[in-house]
Formats: C-alpha cells, structure tokens, sequence
C-alpha cells in the first residue's frame, strides 16, 4: 500500500505512515447509494390519520329519484348540517380518498455484507482527489487526499484553537465554503425547526474523541466521528462519496482491523 505523510497540528511532516488495504476497495456508488437510503428511510417515523376521519356521521344516500346527486347526506333537516353531502371525499369534511396509513414500510432494509461494502468503498473514495473534487470541496491547499494528521487534534477543547489548526492546514478554505453556502429552506421545514440547509464540510475521522467533537462542533459543514462509528452517510452525504476526510493516525491504524467481511 501507498504511503502518505502525518502532519502535526502545526501542518509540519512529523513522519509516514502506511495506508490500510481497505483504501483499495472498488468504488461502488450503487451500493454505497443503497446503504445512505437505507440509514435515511430507517429514521423515518410512520404516522397515519384516523382511520376513523369524516366517517363518524349519519349520512346515508337519498337514492335515485330526487333529481339530485346520490351522495350520502347528513339526515334530518332542522339544523344547518342537513341534507349536506358528507362521508364521501368529495364533499367537505368527508373522509380522504387515500390516506398515510401507519402500516406504511418506509425501511429500505440492507444486507450487513453488502453495508460493510459500501462503507469500505466510501472510505476508499475519500482517498481519490477527482471524486473529492468533483463534491466541490476547496482542496486546492492540501498537500495530500487523504489527509492524516497527529493525534494531538483528538484533545483540542475550543472553536478558537480548531479555527487556528484548520487554517494552519489548509482546510479553512472548505470550511468557508460550507459556512458561505448556508442557505434557507424551501417549504414548511422552515416552521419544524430546520429553517437552513447547510452544505457538507471536513469529515474528521478520529481514534478516540478526547475533546475535538467541542472545539469543531461550531465549524459549518464539520463532523467528527470516532472511527468505530463510521457511517456511509456521514462518508458521502446525501449518496455521493468523495467528502474531504481528515484522519488522525490512530484511526488509521486501526482502520486495518475495521469493517472486514467473509468475501468467500
């Protein structure tokens, strides 16, 4: 496997380190599409309307021989309600045609092999700069994709000290990107508590979070994320792989022993 340098927060060479097989893995986009789907729908909470709605009435239909429409309509004729239409979808208050049934399966279920795969494959694109690019990610400052850095990142507690390493390495560039493409929503989300639409920045892949999930959590489009928890969709947000990824050492070394599968 390639090797590629270890940069100390200060954005100086400390050393190589050499690159686990998994960063071989062919690029599968349907799969790694399948597996981001799939975490999505698993969020989704079924809901349904009464099943009951616009039915509780006395309407019954008049029959044939009125001159009139033969909708089912509300008995008697001493109150307003009489004699109006009701029950039937097309007439007001009645019940709907279709209705969102909570026996809906939303769940687009996915076999466990086949989301190691894609989760291998999604690692593996970080890795390749023209997918990385071609996300739009600013990468023009880094020296190397991917880019692995010492873990002395993994204890820093503040925004102000992440601001100063994220400019010493480069990485400020995409950051600005995502904070400067932060966008209102089309909508009703805007009334739910997700008024913004913010694009994806720096994934940061870390051994151990000592600290770092603080200091970068105020950084637009940052994630942070031990590697034991890596996901598909924090690795290609909204199903396209290449996010620029930042690694520290350890959770590069034990990258090698993550995410195997029995291929025979």
């Amino acid at each position: 496997m390639a090797k590629v340098n270890v940069y100390s927060i200060k954005g100086e060479v400390t050393g190589e380190i050499e690159l686990p097989q998994i960063f071989e893995e062919v690029y599968r986009p349907d799969v790694i599409k399948r597996a981001v789907i799939s975490m999505q729908t698993a969020r989704i909470q079924p809901w349904g309307s009464d099943p009951m709605a616009g039915k509780r009435t006395t309407a019954e239909s008049f029959g044939s021989g009125r001159g009139a429409a033969m909708v089912p309509r509300v008995k008697g004729s001493k109150h307003p309600a009489g004699s109006k239409a009701a029950f039937v979808p097309q007439a007001i208050g009645g019940r709907k045609a279709h209705p969102p049934r909570v026996n809906t399966i939303y769940h687009e279920k996915i076999n466990r092999k086949e989301r190691i795969l894609a989760i291998r494959s999604a690692i593996a694109a970080t890795a390749n700069k023209e997918l990385v690019e071609k996300r739009g990610h600013q990468i023009s400052n880094l020296e190397q994709i991917p880019f692995v850095i010492d873990d002395e990142l993994e204890t820093v507690k503040t925004t102000k000290e992440t601001r100063e390493i994220f400019k010493d390495l480069g990485i400020m560039d995409d950051i600005l990107r995502a904070k400067k493409g932060r966008k209102i929503k089309s909508g009703k989300g805007k009334l739910r508590g997700r008024k913004y639409r913010t694009p994806s920045g720096p994934l940061v892949v870390v051994g151990n979070d000592r600290g770092i999930s603080l200091g970068a959590r105020n950084h637009a489009g940052v994630d942070v994320v031990e590697v034991n928890n890596v996901n598909a969709e924090l690795l290609a947000p909204g199903t396209h792989a290449g996010r620029l990824t930042i690694y520290t050492k350890s959770a590069i070394e034990k990258l090698g022993d993550l995410f195997q599968q029995n291929r025979s």
